[in-house]
């Protein structure tokens, strides 16, 4: 590791503190160009005594904007303290989770993984425009039926074709010869350049798609393509868990990753990571935000900087042997009520790697639904599937308890009278 370590809870207070004296101070100083301050003392009181231990709080009431991208060409200055911890945190998880070269990506805290994803698939239409003098009709974005629901927004607003390719029921793996014949056919209809995203935990099923797949049949029919990893769910999960995954910048065929650190890391919402290598995200700089100091190449904009201290005080909590060890108990819980639903034959999805466990609906009875809050893969229509997501908060009691109703429902149905 290269940038992470654990830090006392000294250290990170100071490093904190360190950051905001070189922040703006819109309570000491004169800034009258900014139209921005810290939050109303009305309503958030900044001298409260419980703030002096709680340094990201105190960053919330500071309110930094870390409008731009802070890993390439200038920010603005009035923020340089917290900026500065956001790129550690992008130190962190560019190069030592996810195996970048040094100095080699940009990136940024988003709002969200589906801010992250819409980025992504907005910089490589640009890419394909700019660079390429593609026309939107040639441009596709191509992904799983059980890929998030940003790519078919994203879709809807940048106005690309979505080739949605099935997967098989039980596996969840792509289908490749669906993938094959659906290639061919776009090809046909004049798509030359493929926008790929390939899943590090799909949402429902945590599922990893094998970005090979895809690989082997673009080049294959020589079309030009770019890769995304939407690990928005399995980014704090899988390369923990699996020493040997690909999905990762020492990928060549990889470009760019999606995290979020609002789900596994249990950072506040709003907390998305986009990351991707250099030389791409020019293609998204909007020129006419020529008030902001450097350049705008984000989607959202403003976006505030706290989000940024939150992930950092984590990850610096922890430290990659803390992380590590968390990820084993979770995956340990994980197995245990995989186990148990082995006893009772019951039927079941999980990505071996990850934290989720999707259940056939035909055998959940919808009591357990209510009672465990199960989440269906559909709220309307014929739903096919319920899952469990082993978090922090799930414990061996809890998915115990779990499958004593289980089982009871399981007898009931049958007839059976028993003990449970």
């Amino acid at each position: 590791m290269l940038y992470w370590k654990k830090l006392s809870q000294k250290e990170r207070q100071e490093r904190i503190q360190k950051a905001l004296t070189e922040n703006v101070n819109f309570t000491l100083d004169t800034s009258l160009g900014y139209p921005a301050s810290k939050l109303d003392g009305k309503v958030y009181n900044g001298e409260a005594s419980f703030l002096a231990d709680a340094p990201t709080l105190q960053t919330y009431v500071a309110n930094p904007n870390h409008i731009g991208c802070h890993t390439l060409g200038t920010s603005e200055k009035a923020f340089k303290g917290t900026q500065e911890m956001e790129r550690e945190v992008l130190n962190v998880l560019a190069v030592d989770v996810f195996k970048a070269e040094p100095n080699s990506f940009d990136g940024y805290i988003a709002p969200g993984g589906t801010e992250a994803n819409i980025q992504a698939i907005w910089m490589y239409r640009n890419y394909f425009s700019y660079k390429l003098n593609a026309k939107p009709h040639e441009i596709a974005i191509i992904a799983s039926e059980d890929t998030h629901y940003s790519i078919p927004k994203a879709s809807n607003l940048l106005m690309l074709d979505w080739l949605k390719i099935p997967v098989d029921f039980k596996t969840r793996e792509i289908d490749i010869f669906s993938l094959e014949n659906i290639v061919i056919k776009a090809k046909e209809n004049g798509k030359k350049y493929f926008i790929v995203v390939s899943n590090m935990g799909t949402t429902m099923f945590g599922a990893i798609d094998n970005a090979n797949d895809y690989i082997q049949v673009l080049e294959k029919h020589k079309l030009v393509y770019k890769i995304h990893v939407d690990a928005a769910y399995g980014g704090f999960m899988y390369p923990f868990s699996n020493k040997n995954s690909d999905l990762n910048f020492e990928n060549p065929k990889i470009s760019s990753i999606t995290i979020d650190a609002h789900k596994m890391l249990q950072a506040p919402y709003g907390t998305g990571v986009f990351l991707c290598r250099k030389g791409l995200i020019e293609n998204v700089l909007t020129k006419e935000a020529e008030y902001v100091e450097g350049m705008d190449l984000t989607l959202c904009g403003s976006r505030s900087g706290s989000n940024a201290v939150a992930v950092w005080m984590i990850l610096f909590t922890y430290g990659p042997f803390g992380w590590c060890e968390k990820v084993r108990v979770l995956q340990m819980r994980t197995q245990w009520l995989c186990d148990q639903l082995d006893a009772l034959n019951v039927a079941y999805f999980r990505e071996p790697f990850m934290n989720i466990v999707t259940i056939q609906a035909e055998f959940i009875e919808e009591s357990l639904v209510k009672k465990f809050d199960l989440v269906p893969q559909k709220h309307h229509g014929d739903n096919s599937w319920y899952k469990i997501v082993i978090m922090d908060h799930v414990e061996v009691d809890h998915l115990s308890t779990f499958i004593t109703d289980l089982k009871e429902s399981l007898y009931v149905e049958k007839g059976i009278k028993t003990e449970v």
